[in-house]
């Protein structure tokens, strides 16, 4: 086991001898490798993946646990290569999109050879595969959003600190809404909810479900998040991802064991318990899996889906990442000697626009109702037509609040994007654009454009849903019914066509202040990267 000595690959060599495998800890490190090797009564080897391969002659499998992945130079698959060479089956705990799904270029090979070379035999992609498909069985997921959440006193691999640095605040393509947007390393953070109550913060970094999941399960959003314990450490990090935003300076092994000092004096803080989460959206239901390590053993998670593997009879035959490698029943029953609980549950999908009509959503058109069934982010675009007052105030207005200018067609998209409070709207027509955020309250809908909130008597009449305004605030004051605008805006179907219409009046004047019409219908999948922002 090539790393065999570091922080996951000790713990699978552990398992591994549990098991009653022969294990030969190797690595560059000779002295490691033989203090670990005495401890566990095994072999141990001194070996270099950039040097001599040749001691991989006389091994049935060779696990590659060293990484970081990403740094693996001109020649990654050198030793996957060299295994195949030699007769030798190959497994790694990559976590690094671009080095597991390259793997197939070695399938022929593999498949020549008659070995097993799998890429990604770790938490991600092998683990959160096998939970997804457990969830969605047959059916395909419309969100997949999993998190990795560990304790903040499991230790730290330099291997693991080097590519989650590298990434910090620089771009990585997520899937979102069915289309390819590009995020941040370590931004957007959301709370997560583990077994027995326990709340972690995780945030987005570039694993690779990301890539590899969207085709393989047919998912309309994929996200991913990890997860630091301690706060002074999770924002420390955002910090230097928002300077690496700008300058986009490169993480050298100085600047990781420098790292790897700070992080190691906050050890003594926090706890041992780390956890995992994969929630995926199946219509209208979310089905989630958590799993809570206790004090100690959450670094043998990683090891898990090779253990899972390796306790098979038999290895499949052929070069591929490591997607649905194993079950979520094969890695459970590898945990079950561990301090690991893990829960299944379920729940309905809650839109805040069912919430909110309560039985009268039912009675809306079936056109109107899917463009309020978001689970994550939903995409709309169509054509318009766009009228504007011509009084001064409501020229200032419709400058203040980013109304289109008048039109008689334009290009119009709607994202709608859902928050932990709601949804954002973002309204682009044309060129322009103007965004919105919609909260549903116990005294019904709520629509904010920047400080002002307004607050929506919405209404089924007559096949249309209706939106007129009821109050308002600026900040926390209300404002004077003098103050309000007056809307008339309908969504309503023609022609099985979904249609707006909008009309806002100015406060005051009650002059018009912009008038905008027209039809929507959902955006069709994206395949290439477009680069832009979600």
């Amino acid at each position: 086991m090539l790393g065999g000595y570091g922080v996951f690959g000790a713990r699978l060599a552990r398992l591994l001898i549990r098991d009653g495998h022969d294990v030969c800890i190797a690595g560059r490190n000779r002295a490691a490798a033989q203090s670990l090797a005495a401890e566990l009564g095994c072999n141990a080897l001194r070996f270099d993946r950039a040097g001599d391969l040749t001691a991989l002659a006389g091994f049935d499998v060779v696990v590659d646990a060293a990484g970081p992945f990403h740094s693996y130079g001109d020649d990654p698959y050198r030793l996957a290569r060299a295994a195949i060479c030699t007769g030798v089956n190959y497994l790694d705990l990559s976590d690094n999109a671009t080095f597991c799904a390259g793997i197939a270029t070695l399938d022929d090979a593999a498949q020549a050879a008659g070995l097993c070379v799998i890429s990604g035999l770790s938490t991600v992609p092998a683990l959160s595969s096998a939970a997804v498909r457990a969830l969605v069985g047959d059916e395909m997921p419309r969100v997949i959003d999993s998190a990795i959440l560990p304790g903040n006193r499991s230790p730290r691999g330099l291997s693991v600190m080097a590519s989650i640095l590298a990434q910090a605040g620089r771009p990585m393509p997520i899937w979102r809404g069915r289309k390819w947007c590009r995020a941040r390393g370590w931004s957007a953070p959301r709370d997560y909810l583990l077994p027995d109550g326990v709340s972690r913060q995780g945030w987005q970094i570039e694993v690779p479900d990301l890539q590899l999941f969207p085709a393989h399960f047919g998912a309309e959003t994929v996200v991913f998040r990890a997860g630091l314990e301690l706060g002074v450490m999770r924002y420390a990090l955002a910090a230097f991802a928002c300077l690496r935003r700008v300058l986009p300076f490169p993480v050298n092994p100085p600047m990781v064991r420098a790292f790897k000092i700070a992080a190691d004096l906050l050890a003594p803080f926090g706890s041992g318990r780390g956890g995992m989460i994969v929630m995926v959206i199946v219509g209208q239901e979310r089905r989630i899996w958590r799993l809570l390590a206790e004090d100690g053993d959450g670094p043998f998670i990683p090891a898990i889906a090779a253990r899972a593997l390796l306790r098979r009879p038999t290895l499949p035959v052929g070069a591929r990442v490591a997607l649905e490698a194993i079950t979520l029943q094969e890695a459970e029953a590898a945990m079950s000697d561990l301090r690991v609980r893990t829960e299944h549950a379920s729940e309905p999908l809650d839109p805040i626009f069912p919430r909110v009509l309560g039985s009268d959503f039912a009675a809306l058109p079936a056109q109107i109702r899917a463009t309020h069934l978001t689970a994550d982010c939903s995409r709309w675009k169509g054509r318009a037509k766009v009228h504007r007052g011509d009084g001064l105030w409501s020229r200032f207005l419709g400058r203040v609040f980013g109304f289109p200018e008048a039109a008689d067609e334009i290009a119009v998209t709607v994202i709608k994007t859902v928050t932990p409070k709601g949804e954002t709207w973002l309204r682009r027509f044309g060129h322009r654009s103007f965004r919105s955020r919609l909260v549903a309250t116990s005294a019904g809908m709520t629509e904010s454009f920047g400080p002002f909130t307004f607050l929506l008597g919405l209404k089924q009449h007559d096949n249309a849903l209706h939106y007129p305004v009821v109050s308002g605030r600026l900040g926390p004051v209300p404002l004077p019914r003098w103050l309000l605008p007056i809307s008339e805006a309908r969504e309503y179907v023609s022609n099985d066509e979904f249609r707006f219409d909008v009309k806002l009046f100015a406060p005051l004047t009650k002059g018009l202040l912009v008038h905008y019409q027209g039809t929507l219908h959902e955006m069709a999948s994206d395949t290439p990267f477009h680069g832009s922002s979600c």
